[in-house]
């Protein structure tokens, strides 16, 4: 597969099948690493703008899900606050956990869009319209993808997939530009579809 990187490689024709985004959690919508305190919590960092993203997608109709292979309070915490209901923690294998995700939201694995960046992360990105990687994922995870994004896990990754989809399904005007004044080349989208 022909790694397409950034705005400018974005998959418009992919991207408009999307009615479902399913994103793994370390390393795509935090930075990967887990910090364990002395009484054996775990503290992760959120990016605002992906969380702003996500919120985005979801005014637009598009449905977000979480697939995680680790099980986290810290991670049903911030899917609460994102008002995401669709959520899966502790998989194992991530191909059947994408299947259940998809049953559970009506749709077709062919109407997902995946974000992951580890080789666990491959099967759930088989049969996805668009699968896709932060800039820093595994290499076989960027090779596997149908595209990879110009920003890292957990420091925009998300938010960049989230516009590409806006754009996609030509929801930029009235979710983002009548709403904050940003047209797509104010975010450094040249074209948008």
């Amino acid at each position: 597969m022909t790694m397409a990187t950034g705005k400018q490689q974005f998959p418009f024709g992919r991207a408009q099948q999307v009615r479902l985004l399913v994103l793994d959690v370390d390393g795509v919508l935090t930075d990967g690493r887990v910090i364990m305190l002395d009484g054996g919590e775990e503290a992760k960092g959120f990016h605002v703008r992906d969380g702003h993203g996500i919120k985005m997608l979801q005014r637009c109709g598009i449905q977000v899900a979480i697939l995680t292979g680790r099980s986290s309070t810290v991670v049903a915490n911030r899917a609460k606050d994102l008002g995401i209901k669709l959520i899966t923690q502790g998989c194992l294998n991530k191909d059947e956990g994408m299947n259940r995700l998809c049953a559970e939201a009506a749709v077709s694995r062919s109407a997902c869009a995946y974000m992951g960046d580890d080789i666990v992360d491959l099967p759930a990105m088989n049969g996805c319209a668009l699968a896709t990687a932060p800039h820093d994922a595994h290499q076989a995870v960027r090779a596997s993808a149908h595209w990879v994004s110009s920003a890292i896990g957990g420091r925009g990754a998300v938010r960049e997939l989230a516009e590409g989809l806006l754009l996609a399904h030509n929801q930029w005007h009235e979710i983002v530009q009548e709403r904050y004044g940003v047209s797509p080349a104010d975010a450094g989208w040249k074209q948008a579809s």
